[in-house]
């Protein structure tokens, strides 16, 4: 038979709005189209490139390709998001409170805003350069 405190805590569980569970396929999805872009990142830049790596020269040659760049950019948006909400996965798991894990969420989409906005400003003054 369970305690009124854990039916109301379930009840409160079932009721609240749950962001989890979508996270959840957002990291899933985002880790699946990490495996193809990873996997054409390496290829592009290690497998086809003579010498196995591209020089600072070739890589804004690389680089100034739209389609390049937008694969890139979404490398770096897809990668940083899967990494954290992987962190928040864990965070979750050590049962913090509520009020810690409003902290850790703006935290982490803090982070991730930063993160991302220097991999595009890293991406267009790339791009520039080359172009």
């Amino acid at each position: 038979m369970q305690s009124t405190m854990s039916r109301r805590t379930l009840e409160e569980m079932a009721t609240r709005r749950d962001r989890s569970g979508s996270l959840w396929l957002v990291q899933a999805f985002s880790g699946l189209f990490l495996v193809f872009i990873l996997g054409a990142h390496m290829i592009a830049h290690h497998f086809i490139v003579e010498g196995g790596l591209r020089n600072y020269q070739q890589v804004l040659e690389y680089v100034a390709n739209p389609v390049v760049f937008v694969i890139e950019v979404l490398f770096v948006i897809l990668g940083v998001v899967h990494a954290l909400l992987g962190v928040r996965a864990i965070i979750i798991d050590l049962r913090p409170s509520a009020g810690t894990l409003r902290l850790v969420n703006w935290g982490l989409v803090f982070f991730g805003a930063v993160a991302i906005g220097y991999g595009l400003w890293l991406a267009v003054a790339l791009q520039r350069l080359a172009g």
